[in-house]
């Protein structure tokens, strides 16, 4: 069975999560998930693996929500992807507001980076008069 652990403590290692889950069976894989783009810093959450349901069904009982380091832990079973979620990483772009594009006066309507000069509305896309 695969395990998830959240809201872990930074400091938190794969083996002290191995040493966590290790009294309650055998740990097959302990992972905790870093961010390889800022200095592979501990994303605050892992992943366990147990080589018998009920042991690990009986380690989530006794650990959810119990404080380790200083923080309480979310323990539970790791829900399998879904065909085609994603895998993968890569740079995603960030959307700032929707709709609208850019207009030079009057109004227009929808989201986005409002720079209103002597027109009216409420906001679509960049208003720059």
């Amino acid at each position: 069975m695969n395990i998830y652990i959240g809201n872990l403590n930074w400091k938190m290692t794969s083996e002290d999560l191995s040493n966590l889950f290790s009294p309650y069976g055998e740990v097959v894989s302990a992972k905790i998930v870093t961010d390889k783009f800022n200095n592979n810093r501990s994303k605050g959450f892992g992943f366990v693996e147990m080589s018998d349901d009920e042991a690990a069904r009986n380690a989530i009982s006794n650990l959810n929500d119990t404080e380790i380091l200083g923080r309480k832990i979310v323990v539970n079973e790791s829900a399998p992807r879904k065909e085609g979620e994603g895998g993968g990483g890569g740079y995603k772009k960030k959307s700032f507001g929707g709709g609208g594009g850019f207009s030079r006066g009057g109004s227009s309507g929808g989201g986005g980076f409002n720079r209103n000069r002597g027109g009216s509305g409420g906001g679509g896309g960049y208003n720059r008069y």
